[in-house]
């Protein structure tokens, strides 16, 4: 049977990181790990404590501010009336800067506002807890308890895995043939096959291969991809081309080839075939059938069982 099979460019390719799904969560001061709340495959909720520090510069910063805050309670109370406009302002400005300095220093402003509301200076202990910015799985946790981290230090690196990239190493020429937004196939060892699209382009070829990397998107369903898994890559073009084909089902694999039953008068018989590409369920044939013939679909797998029954006869 003639079918219009789209044409696609086929590529390895290498599942990533989202990185606009992915989260590097990082001290902004020296401090020391006090305690740890979440393991690397664990998943994480946004605002979830992901580990506590404590540090000599947060717990100054902390008492500035609590005395800060005392002492703006204190003028406010009085009011202007009573204190000059001067000291008003600077009592305000005072803790204003105290309160942005600890944020800055990596407080959150929920933190900062129990820590105030506790109003005692012997809860300015420099510790704090680092949350998760966003929600994902806990990737890296490279920290121990009593470490002593210095600032921009990556603690913990979540990434949201329900859309993933496949980066796809394509030949430049063939590249000329995708355009952005074109759908794409993923499969894992020939079996498993996701739904992607392209959505971006490198803008240099890669140095060692001389290809041109081509970024697809992938929603990972039920978590069946993993970044670093190789996989195989067939990209939509947007055009097709004429061939003979069949269903997939009615491709079979006897004898160590590829094979269907085709009808010769009023029984089906085993015909080797050479077999092309398979899209949207027809595999294409190059060799093997003329068009007009018959082939068997729905009981193709049973007729292969008796074939190898009846072989395995004779050979007895």
């Amino acid at each position: 049977m003639r079918r219009s099979l789209p044409v696609e460019v086929t590529a390895p390719g290498e599942v990533e990181v989202n990185l606009y799904r992915t989260a590097q969560v990082t001290p902004r001061i020296a401090a020391q790990v006090v305690a740890r709340h979440v393991q690397m495959g664990q998943t994480v909720k946004k605002g979830e404590q992901l580990v506590t520090l404590s540090s000599v510069a947060m717990a100054d910063a902390q008492g500035e501010l609590l005395v800060a805050d005392r002492e703006w309670a204190r003028v406010k109370k009085l009011g202007r009336q009573v204190v000059s406009e001067t000291r008003f302002v600077e009592a305000q400005v005072k803790r204003q800067q105290a309160y942005a300095k600890v944020l800055a220093y990596g407080m959150t402003p929920g933190q900062v506002d129990r820590l105030l509301a506790q109003g005692d200076a012997s809860k300015a202990t420099g510790e704090f807890a680092l949350l998760a910015p966003q929600d994902g799985l806990v990737h890296d946790d490279d920290f121990a308890i009593g470490e002593l981290i210095e600032p921009g230090r990556v603690l913990v690196r979540l990434t949201d895995e329900s859309t993933l990239w496949v980066e796809a190493k394509l030949d430049p020429a063939a590249a000329e043939a995708v355009q952005l937004g074109n759908p794409a196939r993923i499969s894992v060892n020939g079996a498993d096959e996701f739904r992607g699209k392209v959505i971006q382009f490198h803008h240099h070829l890669d140095e060692a291969s001389r290809t041109l990397v081509v970024r697809i998107e992938v929603q990972n369903v039920d978590d069946a991809l993993h970044p670093g898994q190789f996989v195989d890559v067939a990209i939509g073009t947007g055009e097709s081309r004429p061939v003979l084909a069949v269903p997939r089902e009615a491709m079979l694999l006897l004898q160590g080839g590829p094979a269907v039953f085709k009808l010769e008068g009023d029984d089906f018989k085993p015909q080797a075939v050479q077999a092309g590409v398979t899209r949207s369920g027809w595999t294409e044939v190059t060799a093997g059938l003329a068009e007009g013939d018959r082939v068997a679909v729905k009981g193709a797998f049973t007729l292969k069982s008796l074939a190898l029954k009846s072989q395995i006869g004779d050979a007895d």
